[in-house]
């Protein structure tokens, strides 16, 4: 968030300051929009950067968010953001019937923009068709966003051919924001390609800061040729990638960043977790998921299958491989195979029903144990998420909009957020 300033006074107040403070932090996002109304201290006081980030921790240190208090915590299975169309963001109630109620819709206040990741309440969206590669940070609760600066980022070249992957992440220590981005380098021909670059964007200090990637900590990193874009999840502190290498596919291993010492590790792949692959496909896709609270890697392709007289059957397969034990290799466990009909595979839920876009264009929830298949009757989105606990926060509250003005958001029942300025201090 920005640079924090003193505690505005509340001295105006019939109640003491802290006492004020501290029940407006309790308060849900459409109630402190609201508030700002009532005085220009509490005006003052619900756009400081130091209230924005209390409020926001204080969500986060509490067993369900104040939007997901609306909802009986026994009554549903958490939330899934998906992208309706390209100007449209929904958020839905995944109820415990495997029903869903709507919360929200958001116009996106970007064209030909791509939702890269959801945390804590906040989107990042990466323009790839934009001349400068715009990059956002988006509040679609407070139609609030941030235009990040671009601009040194290092323009294609014909040299090699380069794969660009983002992570986002919120760093509780420090009350922050922070985006990972990785390029990775593939030599045409002969030609020896450089080792990945990589850079953080923290949200505090607005700028970005190039982290190293050593032999010491990654000893394979010479040996990388892409990082893969859209592998990436955030669990225990930490961004992972797979990270495809030159050679033999079982040598790929998972790239991890700590987003608090901001040094990346290695994680090893399942051993020989391709045997059931056709060996002679080099092309399988690798996802990186978390379920149950435990990283998972799942692997679509064409299975190593012959029938009865020899003849190779060409089948698809997907496997789903869950480290038990975190960071250490000897707990993968292959936990799954599923049918071939997997075209994306979303991520899991807190229950563990795979989220899976079919063949045939259906949105599919797959239990993990039954394997029963059910049909989530939502239209096919190139992006979907799921999230256990939907937190709106005051994030860039305190900061104005830095390209077009967003559409106003449609919620139900016609709600809609009120974002004017009450007071001009």
């Amino acid at each position: 968030m920005s640079q924090l300033r003193r505690k505005p006074n509340l001295s105006d107040e019939s109640l003491p300051h802290d006492v004020v403070f501290d029940i407006l932090t309790r308060l849900p996002v459409k109630s402190l929009i609201r508030f700002r109304c009532v005085s220009k201290s509490w005006y003052s006081t619900i756009t400081n950067p130091i209230f924005i980030t209390t409020h926001l921790n204080h969500n986060l240190n509490q067993p369900k968010s104040l939007v997901s208090n609306i909802h009986d915590n026994n009554s549903h299975n958490g939330f899934l953001l998906y992208k309706s169309s390209d100007k449209e963001l929904r958020t839905l109630v995944y109820n415990s019937d495997c029903t869903f109620t709507e919360v929200s819709r958001y116009q996106i206040p970007f064209l030909a923009s791509s939702v890269v990741d959801y945390c804590n309440g906040m989107f990042f969206l990466y323009s790839f068709f934009s001349p400068t590669n715009a990059v956002y940070l988006w509040n679609p609760f407070i139609q609030k966003f941030k235009m990040i600066d671009v601009m040194h980022f290092r323009p294609f070249t014909v040299e090699y051919l380069e794969t660009v992957a983002f992570g986002f992440a919120y760093h509780c220590q420090n009350s922050d924001f922070k985006i990972l981005r990785i390029v990775s380098y593939e030599g045409l021909g002969d030609e020896k390609a450089p080792p990945p670059d990589a850079e953080v964007y923290t949200l505090s200090t607005d700028s970005w800061r190039t982290v190293e990637l050593s032999v010491e900590s990654v000893p394979n990193i010479g040996s990388i040729f892409a990082v893969l874009p859209n592998s990436c999840v955030f669990l225990n502190g930490a961004l992972h990638f797979v990270a495809y290498t030159w050679g033999n596919d079982d040598d790929n291993f998972i790239l991890s960043f700590d987003v608090n010492d901001e040094i990346f590790r290695e994680i090893r792949l399942p051993e020989n977790y391709l045997d059931e692959f056709y060996s002679k496909f080099d092309d399988h896709f690798h996802q990186l998921v978390v379920f149950k609270g435990m990283l998972a890697l799942v692997v679509l392709g064409p299975a190593e299958n012959v029938d009865e007289d020899g003849d190779e059957i060409n089948t698809d397969i997907c496997l789903i491989w869950v480290m038990r034990e975190y960071g250490i290799v000897e707990s993968w466990t292959k936990t799954n195979v599923l049918f071939d009909w997997v075209l994306t595979f979303f991520g899991c839920t807190n229950s563990g029903e795979f989220l899976i876009q079919t063949f045939d264009s259906r949105l599919v929830s797959i239990d993990s144990e039954s394997l029963k298949v059910n049909n989530l009757r939502i239209q096919t989105t190139p992006w979907l998420a799921y999230t256990a606990d939907l937190m709106e926060n005051l994030v860039l509250l305190d900061q104005h909009n830095e390209a077009e003005t967003p559409l106003s958001p449609e919620r139900n029942h016609g709600e809609t957020s009120d974002t004017s300025n009450c007071y001009s201090l």
